[in-house]
């Protein structure tokens, strides 16, 4: 990799926030031109997928089968040097085929037995559980406390994983026999809900194209598992003004049936809405949003970008909605115009956002 492309290390860290912001900019466009030699066209996708990389979070991507949704994780995982394990969730998968078991041990020496715990393949920086809806609901809630905790109890024994740690879940929304949707209480454990659609015409042409010739391996890394907690902690810093965490938990609000103030189209079409958790991923959603858009302040558009992947996969329709063809997009799309942003979007100007990010950082 050359040096003109590889991220500073300790020693070169920039001591003003412009530099650490035009960093985590490079990288990520650094990112997206590496994923794109692999990947045809999906911008939103890889979008939405290094922010909630670069927020912590974990993603499930949906879409039907062929659109290279586990290439698309798999190549990810290759550019930032991070382990990478992949688990093919079946109906007879058991919760220790994906945390680990412990197995008896004997010391040839001594005669003694003694119980070694076996690492499971969860124990990656990366862990791609493909297809995630053929497991019964036992092996599905075996990821639950990995995913909350970042560890894995056994025996009574809490084990560590290694950080960073993604769980990044694929599902295919057309095959519904012999499947196990997830309950809410796991999807809420996704920051993102991530839908992966069809390719355009000439998108799929020049997958035809690419797939068909001499593959060229792209084998330079973009970032180590150091610099990605690094970029982390920096999006973390990014201040957001009370008016735009207000407008993020009004809307979240909105989405609860039992609220006061909400509108019509919610009471007809949902079932029930969003937790305390979806307005915190959409505050921390868009102060990854704002920062790679070159802003160091996040506004209410950041907010409504993120929204969709945010609440989509937390708002549960009810059969109306179903019989009237209304999915929980479209209850987003009205949902952001029936809760106003304020006129003013002030508050904090990007002289004052910076000033206060640059005092955040030298504090931290």
């Amino acid at each position: 990799m050359s040096s003109e492309n590889q991220a500073p290390n300790n020693s070169d860290a920039p001591v003003d926030d412009v530099a650490v912001v035009e960093r985590l900019i490079r990288s990520y466009d650094e990112l997206k031109e590496r994923i794109s030699q692999v990947i045809v066209g999906q911008e939103a996708v890889i979008e939405e997928l290094l922010i909630g990389m670069f927020c912590n979070g974990h993603c499930i991507l949906e879409g039907v089968p062929g659109l290279a949704k586990t290439l698309l994780i798999s190549t990810l995982a290759r550019q930032l040097s991070l382990s990478f394990s992949r688990i093919q969730f079946t109906p007879d998968l058991m919760p220790s085929d994906i945390t680990g078991t412990e197995v008896i041990e004997e010391d040839r020496g001594t005669g003694t037995r003694s119980l070694r715990f076996v690492k499971g393949p969860v124990f990656a920086n990366v862990v791609l559980a493909d297809e995630i809806n053929r497991t019964p609901p036992k092996t599905q809630a075996a990821l639950l406390e990995a995913m909350q905790e970042h560890q894995v109890t056994a025996a009574g024994f809490p084990h560590k994983l290694p950080q960073p740690f993604f769980v990044l879940a694929t599902q295919n929304p057309i095959e519904q026999e012999g499947t196990y949707p997830l309950p809410e209480a796991q999807l809420d454990r996704f920051m993102f809900k991530i839908l992966v659609r069809y390719p355009s015409e000439e998108e799929e042409f020049r997958i035809v194209q690419m797939t068909t010739a001499p593959a060229e391996t792209v084998t330079d890394r973009t970032l180590n598992a150091r610099e990605v907690m690094e970029l982390q902690a920096i999006v973390r810093r990014v201040p957001c003004a009370d008016h735009v965490m207000r407008y993020a938990t009004r809307l979240t609000r909105a989405t609860r049936v039992d609220g006061d103030n909400i509108p019509k189209f919610i009471k007809d079409y949902v079932a029930w809405g969003a937790g305390p958790r979806a307005s915190q991923n959409l505050v921390l959603a868009g102060k990854a949003r704002a920062i790679l858009k070159g802003r160091f302040h996040v506004s209410t558009e950041d907010i409504q970008s993120v929204a969709f992947p945010v609440l989509r996969h937390r708002i549960l329709t009810n059969f109306n909605a179903e019989a009237d063809g209304v999915s929980s997009d479209d209850l987003i799309t009205r949902l952001i115009e029936f809760v106003s942003s304020d006129a003013h979007e002030g508050g904090m100007d990007a002289g004052m956002a910076s000033r206060v990010f640059s005092s955040e950082r030298a504090g931290s």
